[in-house]
């Protein structure tokens, strides 16, 4: 069992990143907490991707002309596309999210949850 877990390393990293990530986005009351947990969790998720992409003894997807292509084992670049996109989209949400909270701190002077809550019940 610790044989198959010290070689899935990635997976298990994986798995600690999402729990933390889950954890920070359902328990704190910090709009940046709950920022910084969506953050982990599609960082675990990018991990995810590239370590199913992992192809053993694979190399890069260039076929020689002399070689015989069913005989190849190469890895496939589209997860890493995939990652690549995902990440740039990760950044985007973290910068509009970051702007939001930046807003309502302005407006409510608070980024606690249940305070704005309260604040909103009472307008």
């Amino acid at each position: 069992m610790i044989e198959l877990l010290t070689s899935r390393y990635t997976y298990v990293l994986m798995f600690v990143l999402l729990g933390i990530g889950l954890y920070m986005i359902i328990a704190s009351q910090n709009l940046v907490k709950k920022l910084i947990g969506v953050s982990l969790f599609q960082t675990s998720i990018f991990l995810f991707f590239v370590s199913m992409a992992y192809v053993e003894g694979g190399s890069a997807p260039i076929v020689p002309p002399e070689s015989n292509p069913g005989e190849l084992l190469v890895a496939s670049p589209l997860p890493q596309v995939i990652v690549l996109t995902a990440i740039v989209v990760g950044i985007a949400l973290t910068a509009v999210g970051l702007a939001l909270v930046i807003r309502i701190y302005s407006e409510y002077g608070t980024l606690r949850e249940d305070t704005l809550r309260e604040v909103r019940a009472d307008e």
